[in-house]
C-alpha cells in the first residue's frame, strides 16, 4: 500500500505503488523540465523572431551575415559540449543546470546592447556555450528517474515545451509588433525573454533535485525505490568518478557513431528551418503580421505530432524506429510540396511547411533511444556529448544552405533538407535491424529471452547492491536494446 511506502514499512514496490510513485515524480519533475526546455527553445529562436522585428536592418546585416549569426550559436554549443559533459559527472546536476540557465538568461538580455554584426556574433557564441547543457542534461535526468519503457513519453513531455514555447513566443512577438515607441522592438524581445529566463533559473535552483536520492518531495523510502527503478534495468549509478574503460568502450561501440551521424543528419534541416522559420513563411507571400500568426499553426501541428508519437510508441511495443520512419516520410511529402508547387499557391506550400515540422518528434525519439540503449554513467555522458557534436555541426551547416541570392525559392536548402530526410529513413531502418539482431544474439548466448520493455519488481533487500553498480550496456550481458 502507498501508506506503507510513505512510512517505510515495505520492502517491495507493488504495481499500484509504482504507478503512484511515478505520478508523484511526474507532477514535480516534468513541469520544471517542460518550462525550462521551452525557454531554451524560445531563447535560441529569438533571433528568428528578431528578424521580423528589424534586427537585420538595424545592425546592417548583409549577405550571409544573418546565417552566420544564427550558425555561430552552434559553434559555441560545439566548443562547450565536452567540457559541459565533464560537469555532469563532477557537479550536482540540478544546481549545475540552474547556474547555466541563469548565465544564458543574462547573455540573452545583453543582446539588446548589440550595436553591430561583431557584437551579435560574440553574444550568440556565448548563448550557445551556456545553452549546451540543457538537452543532454535533461536526457541524463530522464535516464536517472525513469525506466526504459518510460523514456520516450518523458522525453516527449519535456520536448513538447518547444512547441508550446513557440506558440507563446509567436504571441509575444505579435504583441511587440504593435509597439510604436522609441525603444527598438527586437531589443524589447531579447530583454523580455532574458528576464523570464533569469527568474526561472532562480526557481530551478531550489526545486530541481540533483538525483532521486536527494529529492525533497520524496520521503526516504520513496527515494530508494525511485533510485533503484531505472538501475534494475541498466545497472548504472550516477557517479562523480570518470571511468576510463567506459570512455574507451564508447569509441569502439558502433551505436555511438550511429547516434553521432544521425544527430547530424536530422539537425541539418532543423538548423535551417529554425533559423529561417519566419523568413520561409514570409517568402510564401505573407506580410510581417501574417508571418507571425501563420507560424502558430505550425507550432500547434508540431505539438500534436510530438504527443501522437509519444502515445504511439507508448501503446505499441517495439515501435520507436518505426515511428521515426513514418514521420520522415510525412516530412518528405511536405518538403516536396514546398519545393515543387508554384509560388502563387502559397497556402498549399504553407501546409507543406507545416508537414515538414512533423519531424519534431525525431529528436526526442533519438534521445529516448540513447537513454534506453546506453548504460554506464561515464559512457552516457560521453555519448550524449558526441550526440550534441552532431547536433551542433548539423544546426550550424543547415542555415548555410539558405543562400541569400536564392530567396525566396531557396532551391539548394530544400534539396539538402530532402536528402537528409531520405538518409534518416535508411539509417532508422538499418539501426532497427542491428538492435534486433544484437538482442537475438544475446538471447541465444544466454539461452533466455529477456524483454527490455517488461515491468520488473523492486525489492530493497535484493536490489540494494544496484546502488553501487555502474556497468555499460556491453558489460551487462543481460541488457537488451529498445527498438
Amino acid at each position: 500500500m502507498i501508506a506503507d511506502l510513505e512510512h517505510g514499512a515495505t520492502d517491495t514496490l507493488s504495481a499500484k505503488d509504482e504507478r503512484d510513485l511515478v505520478r508523484k515524480i511526474d507532477l514535480h519533475l516534468m513541469p520544471l523540465l517542460i518550462v525550462s526546455y521551452g525557454l531554451q527553445y524560445l531563447d535560441k529562436t529569438s533571433l528568428s523572431y528578431s528578424a521580423i522585428l528589424g534586427i537585420v536592418q538595424d545592425l546592417n546585416l548583409k549577405g550571409q551575415e544573418y546565417s552566420w549569426a544564427s550558425g555561430i550559436f552552434y559553434i559555441g554549443y560545439l566548443a562547450a559540449s565536452y567540457p559541459i559533459s565533464l560537469g555532469f559527472v563532477r557537479f550536482p546536476l540540478g544546481r549545475y543546470l540552474s547556474c547555466l540557465i541563469f548565465l544564458w538568461g543574462v547573455v540573452l538580455i545583453l543582446h539588446a546592447v548589440a550595436e553591430d554584426y561583431a557584437g551579435l556574433m560574440v553574444l550568440r557564441t556565448f548563448l550557445g556555450i551556456f545553452e549546451s547543457a540543457i538537452s543532454p542534461g535533461f536526457s541524463l535526468i530522464t535516464g536517472m528517474w525513469y525506466t526504459p519503457k518510460e523514456h520516450m513519453s518523458r522525453h516527449s513531455f519535456w520536448f513538447a515545451g518547444n512547441a508550446s514555447a513557440s506558440l507563446i513566443g509567436s504571441g509575444i512577438a505579435y504583441g511587440i509588433l504593435q509597439y510604436g515607441g522609441s525603444f527598438r522592438r527586437w531589443k524589447m524581445l531579447f530583454v523580455i525573454f532574458g528576464l523570464i529566463t533569469v527568474a526561472w533559473s532562480i526557481l530551478l535552483w531550489f526545486f530541481l533535485p540533483d538525483s532521486p536520492s536527494d529529492a525533497r518531495f520524496l520521503n526516504p523510502t520513496e527515494r530508494e525505490f525511485a533510485s533503484l527503478r531505472p538501475k534494475k534495468f541498466q545497472h548504472t549509478t550516477q557517479t562523480k568518478k570518470w571511468i576510463r574503460p567506459q570512455f574507451i568502450e564508447t569509441w569502439k561501440d558502433v551505436k555511438t557513431w550511429w547516434f553521432l551521424l544521425f544527430s547530424f543528419v536530422i539537425c541539418v534541416p532543423n538548423g535551417g528551418t529554425t533559423s529561417f522559420n519566419t523568413l520561409i513563411i514570409n517568402s510564401f507571400g505573407y506580410d510581417e503580421f501574417q508571418t507571425i500568426l501563420m507560424g502558430m499553426p505550425a507550432s500547434a501541428f508540431q505539438l500534436a505530432t510530438v504527443i501522437l508519437t509519444a502515445l504511439f510508441t507508448s501503446y505499441i511495443r517495439k515501435s520507436r524506429l518505426i515511428a521515426m520512419t513514418i514521420i520522415f516520410l510525412m516530412a518528405i511529402a511536405g518538403i516536396l510540396m514546398v519545393k515543387l508547387l508554384p509560388e502563387h499557391r502559397k497556402l498549399p506550400r504553407l501546409a507543406g511547411y507545416w508537414l515538414v515540422t512533423a519531424v519534431a518528434p525525431a529528436f526526442p525519439l533519438m534521445m529516448s533511444l540513447f537513454a534506453s540503449n546506453t548504460a554506464g554513467f561515464t559512457k552516457k555522458s560521453t555519448v550524449v556529448a558526441l550526440i550534441f557534436v552532431g547536433y551542433c555541426v548539423g544546426n550550424f551547416v543547415g542555415p548555410q544552405f539558405f543562400k541569400d541570392n536564392e530567396a525566396p525559392g531557396y532551391e539548394t536548402a530544400y534539396t539538402a533538407i530532402l536528402t537528409c530526410f531520405a538518409i534518416a529513413i535508411v539509417m532508422a531502418v538499418t539501426f532497427r535491424v542491428y538492435l534486433v539482431c544484437t538482442n537475438a544474439t544475446r538471447d541465444r548466448a544466454q539461452g533466455v529471452q529477456i524483454d527490455p520493455e517488461e515491468t520488473r519488481e523492486i525489492d530493497l533487500h535484493t536490489d540494494e547492491g544496484l546502488g553501487h553498480v555502474d556497468e555499460t550496456d556491453i558489460e551487462n550481458q543481460s541488457f537488451r536494446y529498445i527498438v
